[in-house]
C-alpha cells in the first residue's frame, strides 16, 4: 500500500510521510516520489508549492 492509502485508512499518522520519503531515497524504485507516495498531480502540486500542512488538509478532506 502507498503512503496515501495507509494514511486515508487511518493506519499511519501524516508524519510517517518522512519514513516513506526515506524509503524511496534508499531504494532503486524508478517511480517519481509522488507516484511512490500515491499522490495525484494536484496533491503533489499543493505539497510542493504550499506545505506539508496543506497536503495533510487536502488528504483529510478525502477521509
Amino acid at each position: 500500500m502507498t503512503f496515501k492509502e495507509r494514511y486515508l485508512a487511518g493506519e499511519i499518522p501524516f508524519e510517517d510521510i518522512d519514513l516513506y520519503i526515506e524509503e524511496w531515497n534508499a531504494s532503486d524504485d524508478t517511480r517519481r516520489l509522488a507516484e511512490f507516495l500515491g499522490l495525484t498531480e494536484e496533491e503533489e502540486d499543493v505539497w510542493v508549492e504550499q506545505s506539508d500542512e496543506a497536503l495533510c488538509e487536502m488528504l483529510d478532506q478525502q477521509k
